[in-house]
């Protein structure tokens, strides 16, 4: 019967919502407080940001046909986290989120500024990336340090499971930190409803927060989400129009921004998961598994008020889960910052710059690392050689052939 979902899609929809929000909603959560978000916003923003990768999920599945999956930027949460912004910001905050929403819409709709974009060398937006992730990604060191049974128990599942299956490391993972919390507090979760109430917050736009808040989201969301997201659906044979992709994951970006929710954009590894053959042997019918997950994705934003208890009761646990939800994105970050060995210096620089976490004239600091990085970049990278000395060369290297 083709008219039902076929299995296959179903199984591989539920594991890849599963994976997708156990193994970050810790960052996001972090990021939200990191910008100054009361637990009340804080739950408001994971459900607003939940409903609205479900609903792009099971929009942009169906119309296209394809298992296109809407997550939330998982590195964007980090920068959020590490941004600086002093309690009480939180207006300012989201009308930083609303600005990276247009960005990201424009970019779907104005090519050149896609291209510009594409300009950026690669080196630098990756040291630049690894700069956010550093400071996050110290947490499980400092909750071992802190609460030794329960952070080496987190790091324990996380080494054990990732061994067996590095899918299922994360959310193993986030189990026993929430297993620990409950454990810790006795099952009181400090009283209130675990139900999250949408928060309407009204937004305070500030050219300080939109470029060293907005823009660095934006550049993250693009470089380590939209682009390897969109990348993943041609590897397995899919071929959306990328602008219509990115368009409308602004646009979901804009309206879940004023609840508190962070920016949404293509999902990468969960778009593996539902675009593989564990979704099934037909390609034409693994757009099920993305409606699965979007389906999974809103049912779990009604968990977001329960998340974000777990969160208020014990912060250092819940940053050891999104340290080690990132440790594999920051390795590949830095790998890919330190490939070319000519453009070390300039990756070195916006990776120090990005992590020292000082904004300037209350700009960010990533922000200041990627502009740093770019003029090293242009100072000390390999100049081609003069027309002249090409051609010289060319004439000595053409004498000495053999006739």
């Amino acid at each position: 019967m083709r008219s039902l979902p076929p299995l296959a899609a179903v199984s591989a929809g539920l594991l890849a919502a599963f994976v997708g929000f156990t193994s970050s909603f810790s960052v996001v959560l972090q990021g939200l407080v990191g910008v100054g978000a009361s637990q009340a916003e804080a739950a408001s923003g994971l459900m607003a940001i939940s409903v609205a990768m479900g609903a792009g999920s099971v929009l942009l599945s169906t119309r296209y046909r394809m298992p296109i999956i809407v997550a939330w930027s998982t590195p964007g949460a980090a920068l959020l986290a590490g941004s600086g912004l002093s309690h009480g910001d939180f207006a300012t905050a989201v009308g930083a989120f609303l600005f990276a929403g247009l960005l990201v819409v424009a970019a779907g709709v104005v090519r050149p500024l896609g291209r510009l974009i594409a300009a950026i060398p690669a080196s630098v937006a990756n040291a630049m990336l690894a700069g956010i992730l550093f400071s996050l990604c110290l947490a499980p060191v400092k909750a071992i340090a802190a609460e030794p049974v329960a952070g080496v128990a987190i790091a324990l599942v996380w080494v054990v499971v990732g061994r067996l299956n590095r899918l299922l490391a994360v959310p193993a993972a986030a189990l026993v930190a929430i297993s620990a919390i409950l454990l810790k507090s006795g099952g009181d979760l400090g009283g209130g409803s675990l139900l999250p109430h949408p928060v309407l917050v009204t937004p305070v736009f500030d050219v300080q927060s939109a470029i060293g808040i907005g823009f660095p989201l934006f550049l993250v969301t693009m470089a380590s989400q939209n682009i390897p997201g969109l990348a993943v659906l041609r590897i397995h044979g899919y071929e959306p129009s990328p602008g219509p992709l990115f368009a409308t994951t602004g646009v979901l970006s804009l309206l879940c921004a004023p609840f508190g929710g962070v920016t949404a954009n293509l999902a990468a590894i969960t778009a593996a998961i539902c675009a593989g053959e564990e979704a099934g042997h037909d390609p034409s019918r693994r757009w099920w598994a993305g409606v699965v997950t979007g389906i999974t994705y809103i049912v779990c934003g009604l968990g977001a008020g329960a998340m974000t208890a777990f969160a208020s009761l014990s912060p250092l646990l819940i940053e050891a889960a999104a340290g080690l939800a990132l440790v594999g994105t920051l390795a590949n970050a830095l790998q890919a910052a330190t490939a070319a060995p000519e453009e070390r210096t300039a990756a070195a620089v916006t990776f120090l710059t990005a992590a020292s976490g000082v904004a300037f004239a209350g700009i960010s600091a990533p922000f200041w690392g990627l502009i740093a990085g770019c003029a090293i970049y242009a100072v000390f990278r390999p100049r081609p050689a003069r027309s002249a000395e090409v051609s010289e060369e060319g004439a000595l290297s053409g004498s000495a052939r053999p006739t």
